[in-house]
């Protein structure tokens, strides 16, 4: 989840059961960093880490289409 109306540096939420992570996107280049994280395991982590690694073009695109810079 990349909220409109939130703080700069580019990040997201990933949000599920009860849990949430937040990860530091570092636009353009990456990798994606865990800025913190209430619930999930280390393996979900590693996990959603890759995903977004995959997706950080999109993800960082999206992210300077809402608040127009990183």
């Amino acid at each position: 989840m990349i909220y409109p109306n939130d703080h700069r540096p580019a990040h997201v939420h990933v949000i599920g059961g009860g849990c949430e992570a937040v990860f530091k996107l570092r636009c353009p280049d990456g990798p994606p960093e865990l800025r913190e994280n209430f619930g999930f395991t280390r393996k979900d982590l590693s996990e959603f880490s890759a995903a977004l690694t995959k997706a950080l073009g999109k993800l960082c695109d999206e992210w300077e289409h809402l608040h127009d810079d990183f």
